[in-house]
């Protein structure tokens, strides 16, 4: 059986009336998503998404299942869209961990889409398991801009890939084993945008208690 203890929290922040992030800590999945494409529409896109995400918490969860969900939101979205053409364009970001097995040992399956993030503390150190979906990533990545720059870039919210899209975006998986100790953080940019990776670490660094760092990074963002 794996034990994991868990902390969660969101905040709609100082600039806008509604919150879009969305957001689920089970007992084997945890999993956030960020809405977009306007207001009432991204928090629509996120909720509808995690909705489905939560069926994947029963059981004995499998890669399968959670690229099965991630098809399902997106039809979800997409057939909300259809529905509502005031909410044309709408979607939303994605990350999560889910305990799966693999090789008859316990993994931590690591999925996004878009710019949310997923991150690992490892001997004090932190390290992004996620790679962002965006336009400013690509730049980094061919060397064109460095990561300090990406934070300021003005093509830093332009996201390539999301719920809602046609054709459905491919869900970025990766298998990570699960370790006594570990910890994992699961964020949109939300937090990701105010606050760097050093800061989120000395956050970590400093407490041990799931819901005590996660107001602290709502603080400090």
């Amino acid at each position: 059986m794996t034990l994991v203890k868990v902390g969660a929290a969101t905040d709609v922040g100082r600039h806008r009336s509604l919150n879009e992030d969305a957001l689920f800590a089970g007992q084997m999945l945890f999993v956030v998503a960020d809405g977009m494409g306007g207001h009432a529409a991204g928090e629509v896109a996120s909720r509808l998404t995690v909705e489905i995400f939560k069926g994947v918490d029963l059981g004995e969860p499998s890669v399968e299942d959670l690229r099965r969900a991630a098809a399902s939101a997106n039809d979800a979205v997409v057939a909300h869209a259809v529905a509502h053409p005031e909410s044309q364009g709408m979607g939303c970001t994605l990350a999560g961990a889910c305990v799966v097995e693999s090789g008859g040992l316990p993994h931590w399956a690591v999925f996004n889409l878009g710019d949310s993030r997923v991150y690992a503390l490892a001997q004090g150190r932190l390290q992004q398991l996620t790679t962002d979906h965006s336009e400013v990533q690509e730049l980094v990545a061919a060397g064109r801009i460095t990561h300090t720059e990406a934070r300021t870039h003005p093509m830093r919210h332009v996201i390539t890939r999301a719920v809602g899209e046609i054709p459905p975006a491919l869900l970025d998986l990766v298998l990570v084993p699960a370790l006594s100790g570990q910890r994992l953080l699961v964020t949109t940019d939300g937090l990701t945008s105010e606050i760097d990776d050093d800061e989120i670490a000395a956050v970590l660094r400093e407490t041990t208690e799931p819901q005590v760092v996660a107001g602290l990074l709502i603080d400090k963002a």
